[in-house]
């Protein structure tokens, strides 16, 4: 078995069935209780003990397990620490305490569209992102076409990316993404993008993911939840209230603005 361990973070080559596995997950984030303060206040503030930030606890100890090949939603309200689950689990946080163990090659779709560059074209942009995916150029020529004929986006191919409206870019940046080959996908509300028909389409290609690859969404969208995914998990208040079928899962998130 091949282990890379980075701090409490694992990542794992093994024949279990298990593709992530997180347990007494904790992280917090300091929150300043002042807006600003030059280096004399906060001199005064350390001689009369007041710290000038608070410790804000986002997740409380998550226990999680996820076999590969499940599509699994994870929802909860904002700030109940779904996302930051997520960023933990693609490495961007570290957590304080706990463990989680990756078994597989993870491939993020978190924040899409990260490096692209305003002054370069839609063609330069394209194979500057497959790069940083870890594409070859002859690898990109191949996917070339394939990439601008599922954005729909053809014509714009020798534009500069600040002449594309926000939706463009994000079109062009998801087909782009969807190239990456990994084990295990995570998913931060990328089911929005672009219009109704392009939704469609995205729709498609992750049902087409089910059974196929371990998947993990973070979404608001309790329809999405219902149709694609094998098992539901709601995080309220930075723990796991509830995980279990996503038709109970759902219900019971409503329930949070009822």
């Amino acid at each position: 078995m091949a282990r890379r361990e980075i701090g409490s973070r694992k990542e794992v080559l093994s024949d279990s069935d298990v593709a992530i596995s997180v347990k007494d997950l904790q992280k917090s984030f300091r929150l300043p209780t002042e807006k600003s303060f030059g280096l004399k206040q906060t001199i005064f503030n350390s001689l009369r003990g007041i710290k000038g930030y608070k410790d804000y606890k986002v997740l409380k100890g998550i226990n999680l397990e996820i076999k590969k090949g499940e599509f699994v939603g994870v929802v909860g309200r904002n700030g109940s620490g779904k996302s930051t689950l997520l960023k933990i689990l693609a490495g961007v946080y570290y957590p304080e305490k706990g463990e989680v163990t990756i078994n597989g090659n993870l491939i993020p779709f978190i924040e899409l569209g990260v490096g692209f560059n305003m002054d370069l074209t839609g063609r330069e942009n394209v194979y500057l992102n497959g790069a940083l995916l870890g594409f070859s150029n002859e690898e990109m020529d191949k996917m070339y076409d394939d990439i601008w004929k599922f954005a729909e986006l053809e014509q714009f191919q020798d534009q500069k990316l600040k002449n594309y409206s926000s939706g463009m870019q994000v079109r062009l940046a998801f087909s782009i993404a969807i190239r990456a080959k990994g084990d295990i996908l995570l998913l931060d509300e990328v089911l929005a993008v672009g219009d109704a028909a392009f939704q469609q389409k995205c729709n498609d290609y992750f049902a087409s993911l089910r059974g196929n690859q371990t998947v993990i969404l973070v979404t608001h969208a309790m329809d999405s939840v219902k149709k694609f995914c094998d098992r539901a998990i709601l995080i309220e208040d930075g723990r796991i209230k509830l995980s279990g079928e996503p038709e109970k899962v759902a219900e019971e998130y409503g329930k949070l603005w009822g």
